[in-house]
């Protein structure tokens, strides 16, 4: 008997069962991720304590600087995670940073008090200092004028209380270019900026009676980072400037402050054999040929 052909008609919609169940599973599974976008805090606990019934709640800074896993010597750290030279760490470094702040505040005070052209600002354990020119020294000169030293006076008060927070304190001298097409000589130059760093450092060093001298640098740049263009006699008078940097410890450094990061530093080199002191004569000659190098500075600085 011949058999009937079939028509395709059957089972045409199989696919549809197939298409259908796996919508079905995509909805319940953009439910269950919406669920879990708003879990209730306190069943979540419930359920971790189900699981370990020895877990121990921890608040958890959500930046970072909380909890288990935070950074122990950043300024928001839990106690519980800190050692105790950590902690001690942590608040002598404050102390730092309010004298700063204070010693910043009194330099502000001064400028305000007394009109001096004198800017001040503030970085992160930084108070940079730029004095204007005038108050100073005149131009070709490294002598400390009297409005210079008055400005000094007060600033070194100002160091004296800070003094136990003060890492260094770095002063730099700066020279004008005299002519704006042709550079100054290198060695009446350099002496000129070295000394005006240097001589302020004296005077510091000899009106200061707490602050430690090992702390005070003295730089001289010359005419080699000016602020101002040397075409005018405005501009030149910006750049003969002297510029103090005082900068705070860093109680949190393990390598210590600037003078214990030096005597690491050289620690085990050979150490430089003892010289007997100059001669007179000698002291004599070189400051002799010290000071004519400086006395010609006719023209070399604006």
């Amino acid at each position: 008997m011949k058999m009937k052909k079939s028509d395709g008609g059957g089972g045409g919609a199989n696919w549809m069962d197939t298409y259908g169940d796996m919508v079905t599973l995509l909805l319940c599974f953009f439910v269950l991720l919406y669920s879990m976008s708003t879990v209730d805090e306190n069943k979540w606990k419930a359920l971790v304590q189900s699981f370990n019934p020895d877990a121990i709640e921890t608040p958890t800074d959500p930046k970072g600087n909380d909890g288990p896993n935070a950074d122990p010597l950043l300024p928001n750290a839990s106690s519980d995670t800190l050692s105790p030279e950590d902690i001690d760490a942590k608040a002598a470094q404050e102390e730092v940073d309010n004298a700063m702040d204070d010693l910043y505040q009194m330099l502000m005070q001064y400028i305000q008090d007394s009109g001096k052209n004198i800017e001040v600002t503030k970085g992160d354990g930084v108070v940079y200092v730029n004095f204007d020119d005038t108050v100073f020294f005149d131009g070709e000169e490294y002598v400390i004028k009297p409005a210079g030293e008055e400005t000094l006076n007060v600033v070194c008060g100002v160091l004296d209380n800070a003094a136990p927070y003060i890492d260094e304190v770095r002063v730099l001298g700066h020279t004008a270019q005299a002519n704006a097409d042709r550079p100054n000589t290198p060695s009446v130059d350099r002496f000129l900026a070295s000394n005006r760093a240097t001589n302020t450092v004296i005077y510091i060093q000899e009106h200061t009676s707490v602050l430690d001298s090992a702390r005070l640098v003295s730089e001289g740049y010359g005419q080699h980072r000016p602020i101002a263009p040397n075409d005018s006699e405005a501009g030149r008078a910006r750049n003969r400037r002297v510029e103090m940097i005082i900068s705070g410890k860093n109680m949190l450094d393990k390598l210590g402050d600037s003078i214990e990061q030096y005597h690491t530093l050289v620690k085990g080199e050979a150490q430089a054999p003892e010289s007997s002191a100059p001669s007179s004569a000698s002291q004599e000659e070189s400051s002799t040929s010290h000071d004519a190098g400086l006395s010609n500075t006719e023209g070399q600085e604006g």
